[in-house]
């Protein structure tokens, strides 16, 4: 029995549970890691944002806009879907802060005075929504039939899934949550792959055309994150510029994985 005679629905969920799991071992760092002192906090938050603006363009943006050429649309209507799916995005996490604040939800509407909690809150939950389309990436390369396609996208989103789990644990780990707590959140928010891998399987065939949109719109939600609340408290009395630096060294790495793994 060879993998191309296995079915497509195991192919892709086996596929994208493994990719899904490489965000723990990005995250396993978190495990040895001293507690952060208000500088480590700057930096790994700028880390953080740097990876997210990366994998937002470089993972769900460019990516859909792929997609949608290859199912015949031109390039302008392929950026016009790709811009009105990111706008979605964006739109949908603002009301997200505006109707259900995220602090709310953790620690009750008297606490956090500085709305760190909210931002980084609001943070990973643009990480683990962005999973989802990537898992289904990963199924939707599956279930096309081409086994060495599918291999590919499985490795490609599960190494960029490693800095990603350790930008989650990193930012939880600044609000003083224990490194297993913290661990164990990043490895929650990479088993949202696998989902978006089945679904990505059963639907590649009939509707899969939502996956752009999909892309796009986890693109469009994680920018607004990383540009409305994670990158303004990086910056916060960081007179001496390294959270700067780590930003442009996330985003760099970031873009470098994406290139290099196609």
């Amino acid at each position: 029995m060879t993998p191309e005679t296995l079915s497509p629905i195991l192919l892709g969920s086996v596929g994208s549970l493994l990719a899904g799991l490489l965000t723990a071992v990005g995250a396993a760092p978190i495990l040895f890691m001293d507690p952060p002192t208000e500088r480590r906090e700057r930096v790994l938050l700028g880390f953080s944002a740097g990876v997210m603006l990366a994998a937002s363009f470089f993972s769900l943006i460019m990516p859909g806009v792929e997609v949608l050429e290859k199912a015949g649309n031109g390039p302008a209507v392929a950026a016009a879907i790709m811009a009105l799916a990111v706008a979605l995005g964006a739109g949908g996490i603002a009301a997200l802060n505006r109707l259900a604040p995220v602090d709310h939800l953790v620690i009750g509407p008297s606490g956090d005075p500085t709305g760190m909690i909210r931002r980084i809150w609001l943070f990973v939950i643009a990480i683990t929504l962005h999973n989802f389309p990537e898992g289904m990436a990963v199924g939707v390369s599956f279930g096309g039939g081409d086994f060495d396609q599918g291999l590919a996208t499985a490795v490609g989103i599960g190494v960029q899934n490693m800095p990603e789990g350790l930008a989650v644990a990193a930012s939880l780990a600044t609000l003083g949550y224990s490194r297993g707590w913290a661990f164990a959140a990043a490895l929650a928010s990479g088993l949202v792959e696998p989902l978006g891998g089945l679904l990505g399987v059963l639907v590649v065939v009939n509707v899969g055309w939502l996956l752009p949109w999909g892309l796009g719109i986890a693109g469009g939600a994680m920018i607004y994150v990383v540009a409305a609340e994670i990158i303004p408290l990086s910056q916060r009395e960081d007179e001496d510029g390294h959270a700067i630096l780590a930003l442009m060294v996330g985003l760099v790495g970031m873009m470098f994985l994406d290139i290099a793994l196609g």
